[in-house]
């Protein structure tokens, strides 16, 4: 199913341009019609122009910046569209007459670094030319697996909060599981009435997908935030598991806790049967002379 954009233009020089655009095929509206997500896609030579052909394109629209016409689609949008201009940095940019990116890659590098600092001055200043050295990397995976649950605006008691969080819990492990991942970062995200937001995390001395010892140390950081709960109200809960790894190449875990007894002990002897006496020793030995090594004779 094909469906055809009409794009709201910011000035008539780029017009035709725009309706050269317009009459192409949107694949996201397959997407929409057959999952029920609208999604807009952006393509363009830059990373930053990508995101921002894609943020025009919303709800459902693909739009293809060509690599001829790349000022001419970027400078005349709002300056908001810029990477890094929030409402403060806009503000001060109104104030000195900038409205859109086109004015502002007009004032010039110096203007800018004048207005918001050496730092900022500079990045708006290379953005407002299309400059993005950021390389696009390809088969790098998911940095953390999570989901989230909009809980509305009605009083969530702490039985239902709980009932919640272990189906996140448990839909977030599975999914790690399926595509054989571990992590050792807990995030739990919470949004309240207010429309404030709290983030807590906890990291775990080893990486896991079990269930049981995610969904413990949610409900660890689950009960720090229930003050901030029962105060504020509850709209939304949020977990991710960061610090991933594949199942499969996972140092195992060392017995550090201070209670672990002989563990330690064990599993130290163990790597130095495998690997050699000194394949592992104490910080306070190192560089030091260990001095002779008598074999000991068998009993």
């Amino acid at each position: 199913m094909a469906c055809e954009r009409r794009w709201a233009c910011p000035k008539p020089a780029v017009c035709a341009l725009r309706r050269s655009w317009s009459n192409r095929t949107c694949q996201p509206a397959d997407v929409l019609e057959r999952v029920g997500l609208p999604i807009s896609v952006g393509v363009a030579r830059t990373k930053f122009l990508a995101k921002v052909a894609s943020a025009v394109a919303k709800p459902d629209g693909l739009l293809v910046v060509p690599m001829d016409g790349e000022l001419a689609f970027l400078h005349p949008l709002p300056v908001e569209r810029l990477w890094g201009v929030g409402r403060v940095t806009a503000d001060k940019l109104h104030g000195a007459g900038i409205t859109t990116v086109g004015e502002a890659a007009l004032l010039g590098e110096t203007a800018l670094v004048s207005i918001l600092g050496l730092a900022t001055g500079r990045h708006l200043h290379a953005l407002a030319h299309n400059q993005d050295p950021r390389p696009v990397q390809v088969g790098r995976r998911r940095r953390s697996i999570g989901s989230q649950r909009a809980l509305g605006r009605s009083p969530t008691p702490p039985d239902a909060l709980d009932a919640i969080v272990l189906g996140l819990v448990d839909r977030v492990t599975r999914r790690m599981r399926v595509a054989g991942r571990l992590g050792r970062t807990v995030v739990l995200r919470l949004r309240f009435d207010d429309f404030s937001r709290a983030t807590r995390s906890h990291t775990l001395p080893w990486a896991t997908a079990d269930t049981e010892a995610i969904l413990a140390t949610v409900r660890a950081l689950l009960t720090t935030a229930m003050p901030m709960i029962e105060q504020r109200g509850i709209t939304l809960v949020g977990l991710a598991v960061s610090n991933l790894d594949d199942d499969d190449a996972v140092q195992l875990a060392l017995p550090l806790d201070r209670h672990s007894g002989s563990a330690l002990d064990v599993a130290l002897d163990t790597v130095r049967r495998r690997f050699g006496s000194t394949a592992v020793t104490r910080a306070a030995l190192l560089g030091r002379d260990p001095g002779l090594s008598m074999p000991l004779l068998p009993d």
